[in-house]
């Protein structure tokens, strides 16, 4: 697996050299070289990689399985932390504005929650409706051959003690090429590097909603 390359400037890591950051722009470090090793010369290459054959739909996904996709999700967690936060401040401050004497005190609680539940919701509920998605692509998508274009981990987000990783790809369907993107937690394996084939299922009623076999 190829070293990290770390932005100086904001900390975001990539797997592959680019000359500026994506996140915020400053110019990064080329890699170093270094000399081939016994282990890295009998990794696989990507044109030796084995791609994953999934099997015919319908695939057998529990319903359940949402859960796993959405707490292997960052930014679900984000999001369910400014709602736990939104929600107990809005406890705490809608009691206390109600209260005569304490509304001084209850006010700034009450608004900070509705705040955050304003921000957190949504995103929430967009979470839910891209994981419902992606469960049915599982289930029902047809597979194709796509090719992983970045990898990328951000070290600005901390969620449970790790930063989320971000996975961009490509895959053509009808001769369209479309764009897929998925972030995660788990650390991607080194099947998932940039410029390595990649196993995509897509609905085909609708390209453009994908996922990666197996998911991160």
């Amino acid at each position: 697996m190829p070293a990290m390359i770390t932005c100086p400037w904001c900390g975001t890591s990539y797997a592959a050299f680019q000359p500026n950051c994506k996140n915020c722009g400053g110019p990064l470090p080329p890699p170093a070289k270094t000399a081939p090793s016994v282990e890295s010369a009998s990794a696989f290459t990507p044109a030796e990689a084995d791609l994953p054959t999934p099997p015919p739909p319908p695939r057998p996904f529990a319903d359940n399985y949402i859960w796993r996709l959405l707490l292997a999700d960052g930014l679900t967690i984000v999001a369910g932390i400014f709602a736990l936060i939104g929600g107990i401040f809005a406890l705490v401050g809608v009691p206390l504005t109600i209260g005569i004497v304490t509304a001084f005190v209850g006010l700034p609680f009450t608004l900070l929650g509705g705040a955050f539940l304003a921000f957190s919701l949504p995103m929430l509920s967009k979470r839910y409706q891209a994981a419902q998605t992606t469960l049915r692509v599982l289930r029902e998508g047809s597979a194709t051959r796509g090719q992983i274009d970045g990898v990328e981990q951000n070290y600005n987000v901390r969620v449970n003690g790790r930063h989320p990783w971000t996975i961009t790809y490509h895959y053509n369907v009808g001769g369209r090429d479309y764009q897929g993107k998925v972030t995660t937690l788990n650390p991607p394996g080194p099947q998932l590097q940039p410029g390595y084939p990649a196993c995509v299922l897509y609905l085909p009623e609708a390209p453009e909603h994908n996922a990666l076999y197996p998911h991160p």
